[in-house]
């Protein structure tokens, strides 16, 4: 083997605690018949309750899971417990050709890989092109009405804001939905919250209603808007832009670069698992997010895995300060080293993200990568300082007490992401050892 994996990185990967623990207590020698390995991949037979074991498999080279369990969970427990050996106890595995039914998955995989590529061109132009029209003029009449439901909200006053009830909000965003906007209808939804949280929520409903105001006044307009406004208003809208789109569009940002994959955070809306993974491009010292989407129990990309990195070409999505971006080429393999660069100052991160903001104000979430922080706690809220006494809160809610323990009280390395009011840890290297928040 040519790199030591971490329990942790393994552990990052799990969906969710009890897969964890079935995982750690099947990661033993003595419940595995086999276990192999060459340069992609390794495999194993592990004992289950029938007559045949569960045949387990992982290429190492993204990584990549498949096992004959029933399991709906991705990766399984049995995925976990082959992976956590690995990390463990490598010399266990067996250096050997990958008996078959391991190089068929191996071959499947590239198989598939290649049909993906040759897909592009079988698109029909004009029936594309029918349902466009057919989805403009449902966005345009749903933006019709939330022009007036904004009016009606504001004529009111803010202060009723906070005695309407919930359905209040989601009948807007219901309406959103119908008209195939989906975009408008996550910040409706999220906007209802608002008005019950903190004494500042005025301002903060007033900034969020502005930022809905602007889409709805400026998705009628686009023809007249430069190109980068464009692409950022429709994908705020909720237009989606594929993949195969993407990387034949004519010009496109591409960035070749060793990133650091820094952190991974899933978030649910309605059915829809989402899947935000943030790297860091060590040369150009720049930030990428790669989002990939399951519903219910459909599985999530596991490729990438927070506190590795890999050599790869992005491509990144058109906006007004691209962050979200699509792995194009990627170098086989993964190394296991610490990220270079980041902000030492504070200052300087929030100054980083007033030009983000500023660039493109319905930015959500900003990376920030501090190289070396303390957790403490400050008035009953928890924050971290840099050398130069700065502070910034964090989110409300987070188990910091696992934060400061991992530091032992001493600067550390953290990722996050910042919202504007508060930073959500997300990893950290301490002593170069990886550890997910």
């Amino acid at each position: 083997m040519t790199m030591t994996w971490t329990v942790e990185q393994v552990i990052a990967l799990s969906p969710d605690d009890k897969s964890t623990k079935n995982g750690k207590s099947l990661a033993t020698a003595s419940k595995w018949q086999t276990l192999g390995t060459n340069q992609q991949a390794i495999w194993g037979e592990c004992r289950g309750s029938g007559k045949k074991p569960y045949r387990t498999q992982i290429d190492l080279s993204e990584p990549a899971f498949r096992c004959s369990c029933p399991s709906r969970k991705f990766p399984c427990k049995h995925s976990l417990a082959l992976f956590l050996l690995l990390a463990n106890q490598v010399d266990l595995f067996t250096a050997a050709d990958p008996p078959d039914w391991v190089q068929e998955w191996l071959e499947k995989r590239s198989q598939t890989a290649s049909r993906k590529r040759a897909k592009a061109a079988t698109a029909d132009p004009e029936a594309q092109a029918k349902r466009i029209a057919q989805r403009e003029a449902k966005i345009l009449a749903g933006l019709t009405d939330l022009d007036q439901w904004l009016q009606d909200l504001m004529r009111q006053g803010l202060a009723t804001a906070q005695t309407q009830p919930y359905s209040f909000w989601e009948k807007a965003a219901a309406r959103m939905v119908d008209a195939q906007a989906p975009g408008l209808a996550r910040r409706l939804r999220e906007m209802a919250s608002i008005p019950h949280t903190g004494n500042n929520w005025p301002s903060r409903l007033l900034a969020e209603l502005g930022k809905l105001y602007l889409l709805v006044q400026g998705y009628p307009r686009l023809a007249t808007l430069p190109e980068a406004v464009q692409a950022e208003v429709r994908s705020q809208i909720g237009w989606t832009q594929k993949q195969e789109d993407l990387l034949t569009s004519p010009s496109p940002l591409v960035v070749k670069d060793t990133w650091s994959v820094l952190g991974k955070r899933i978030t649910t809306e309605d059915n829809l698992n989402v899947q935000r993974v943030w790297l860091w491009g060590i040369t150009h010292q720049r930030p990428a997010l790669i989002l990939s989407f399951g519903y219910q129990n459909q599985p999530l990309d596991t490729s990438l895995i927070p506190g590795t990195q890999i050599s790869a070409e992005l491509v990144f999505y058109p906006g007004l300060y691209p962050l979200r971006a699509l792995v194009k080429e990627r170098q086989p393999g993964v190394d296991l080293i610490p990220p270079t660069g980041g902000i030492v100052n504070i200052a300087d991160a929030i100054a980083h993200y007033g030009v983000a903001i500023a660039t493109n104000p319905w930015l959500v979430q900003f990376p920030v990568l501090l190289t070396a922080v303390i957790p403490h706690q400050k008035d009953q809220q928890w924050h971290i300082a840099d050398p130069h006494g700065h502070h910034l809160p964090l989110q409300a809610g987070f188990d910091a007490w696992s934060l400061l323990a991992l530091s032992g009280g001493h600067p550390v390395m953290l990722f996050g992401e910042w919202n504007g009011h508060s930073l959500l840890p997300l990893s950290l290297w301490a002593d170069n050892r990886f550890a997910p928040c």
